[in-house]
């Protein structure tokens, strides 16, 4: 280490005189002090000086082999990629000293000036002797001129598969940013696949691939030309997540080169496309053809198709919903068949709407309005939609099964106003049969299973068993007559029994103080009947106890006076009596009892 830096002071020690004495003297380079700088190696130094000679001397052929070398010399030290032009322009120039020099070095000039050509030296291993040979030198500036052009060769190719990968990559980064500008980052982004998109994908994994095959040239060049000052080396990053991943551009100078991958996200996505969404756009056309069959069976047939809707197959694009949680064509198919149900109703009610059993009518119109409402409200969700905007995310299902979405649209609109018409024909009718649910029908008569208020009514009502019977009195001509009427479903009573009671105390003007209570067996054979009046007659109650039976009608009505209210009324079935419960206002209780006869038991 020593010796080497004696070595340098030495070399500097004896340059140093030289390069003053060259600036110094502006005017005129002296070549004999400037090859001093040159057999020394100190190109960059000598280089202005050099070319200030030639530009004098045009006719020394060292000078031109000298001024090969530092051209030479100065394009190793040039940036590849950065100075590519430069340093081809560079390289000619050596290139172009070099021709001279060897088009002018001769052996006489090898024999005048062999001091500027001791590199060349070598002994003659015939003779011994130390000797410069012109095929030597020739040979070496051949090879240097060869080198020069290989270089440049590789150079250019090394730039221009920098150039070709570099714009590869940027013209795949901005693909796939344009892929998702144009098919949308989230949910939407697999719903409006589509062979141009497959077609778009495939453009991608091309383009990525010419990045990356010339990249590989690239780096097969670099190693070629040595030392570059470049090494990158390319890390492949997934992407994982189409919002966050895969658009930010990559720094080809960077040695940790990061490029997306984008050739393994498109043949991801081709394959899910291809294997996953397809088929599932095709099974949504499929299904509604389904559905449209059944349609079409109910509607040539006039038969129930719940069976067919039962039967067909579940759809089988649940994965559907990964991508969109409340899939439009889902909500047109539940629109669909719950239209088919609420018609299939209609057709199975047919039996019951024509039943004289109100409850039934009824039962079978509270189905029918459940239908409808399920229809409006799906077709009301429906009618709510943006349809140019759905026609993005299902333009397949779309197009195969409606045509256009102005079609769609329509058919969801038509189905919305055909519920809602339905809907107030079948409430309306609801109302109807309800009312009747109000009222019995007894031959022309018709007998409230309400208690009146301020209706002037012919039959009015003391007690209503729900569902079972009522009684109470019935007022012709202001005449007072008791009535007892089992309730039925069709709301034609199947007994129907009139008793006379007591005329003055259950008036029709005295008919608010009258009240009803009554018990029967359990099998509801036989009822007991009690009808008393609030108001004193006499200082007492009148009461009128009536027993029917279900099988042969009115058995008894019997008349009583009570010194207290009546407050409860018990029938023992194994006996037949009756027993009659009164409390006073002091709390006193009486009971009375009566035998199956109607007798008062001692």
């Amino acid at each position: 280490m020593k010796m080497r830096k004696m070595m340098l002071r030495f070399v500097l020690l004896i340059l140093l005189p030289i390069f003053y004495s060259l600036n110094a003297s502006a005017q005129k380079v002296k070549y004999k002090d400037l090859i001093v700088l040159l057999n020394a190696k100190q190109y960059e130094k000598a280089e202005p000086f050099l070319k200030r000679y030639l530009k004098d001397n045009d006719d020394n052929p060292n000078a031109f082999l000298y001024m090969g070398i530092i051209f030479q010399e100065k394009s190793l030290q040039m940036d590849p990629l950065l100075q590519t032009k430069d340093l081809c322009a560079t390289i000619d120039s050596s290139a172009l000293f070099y021709d001279k020099a060897f088009k002018t070095i001769t052996d006489r000039e090898l024999r005048k000036n062999d001091e500027y050509y001791e590199a060349y030296m070598r002994r003659d291993l015939r003779t011994g002797k130390f000797v410069i040979k012109l095929s030597d030198l020739q040979l070496d500036i051949e090879n240097r001129m060869k080198s020069l052009g290989l270089r440049k060769e590789r150079v250019k190719k090394l730039k221009a598969y920098f150039n070709e990968a570099s714009e590869a990559y940027t013209k795949a980064n901005s693909q796939y940013k344009s892929l998702l500008a144009f098919y949308g980052k989230e949910r939407e982004f697999f719903l409006r696949s589509n062979e141009e998109m497959v077609e778009k994908l495939k453009s991608l994994i091309s383009v990525f691939d010419s990045s990356v095959n010339a990249f590989d040239s690239y780096k097969s060049i670099s190693k070629e030309l040595g030392k570059t000052g470049y090494n990158q080396l390319i890390d492949l990053q997934t992407i994982k997540d189409i919002k966050r991943d895969g658009s930010s551009p990559a720094d080809f100078m960077k040695e940790d080169l990061l490029l997306w991958n984008y050739k393994e996200w498109a043949l991801r996505t081709i394959n899910v496309i291809e294997k996953e969404i397809f088929p599932m756009w095709e099974n949504l056309v499929a299904y509604d053809i389904e559905i449209n069959k059944a349609r079409e069976k109910l509607k040539k047939d006039s038969v129930s198709v719940k069976s067919d809707l039962n039967h067909l197959k579940e759809f089988s694009s649940v994965s559907l919903k990964k991508y969109d949680p409340d899939p439009m064509p889902f909500s047109i198919f539940a629109m669909k068949i719950a239209e088919l149900e609420y018609h299939s109703n209609v057709i199975q009610n047919k039996i019951f709407r024509d039943s004289a059993d109100v409850w039934l009518r009824l039962n079978a119109i509270k189905s029918e309005i459940v239908d409808l409402k399920k229809i409006d409200s799906i077709a009301t969700k429906l009618s709510r939609l943006d349809y140019p905007e759905e026609d993005k995310d299902y333009h397949h299902f779309i197009t195969k099964a409606y045509g256009t979405p102005l079609v769609l649209k329509s058919t969801v609109n038509a189905t919305q106003d055909y519920a809602k018409r339905e809907l107030l024909k079948r409430e309306t009718e609801w109302e109807t049969e309800s009312q009747s649910l109000k009222w019995l029908t007894s031959e022309s008569d018709s007998i409230p299973l309400f208690y009146e208020s301020n209706v002037d009514l012919e039959y009015k009502p003391l007690f209503i068993e729900q569902e079972k019977y009522t009684f109470g009195l019935n007022y012709k001509d202001s005449l007072a007559t008791g009535y007892f009427f089992t309730i039925t479903p069709s709301r034609i009573p199947d007994v129907k029994v009139s008793f006379p009671v007591e005329q003055v105390s259950f008036s029709k003007r005295l008919f608010p103080l009258a009240k009803g209570m009554s018990t029967s067996d359990e099998l509801g054979n036989i009822f007991i009947l009690l009808i008393y009046s609030t108001q004193k007659t006499n200082e007492h109650f009148p009461v009128t106890l009536v027993k029917i039976y279900r099988s042969d009608g009115l058995s008894w009505t019997k008349n009583f006076s009570f010194e207290h209210i009546p407050s409860g009324l018990k029938f023992d079935t194994e006996t037949g009596s009756i027993s009659i419960k009164s409390s006073g206002a002091d709390g006193a209780e009486q009971i009375m009892a009566v035998d199956k006869t109607g007798k008062i038991k001692n």
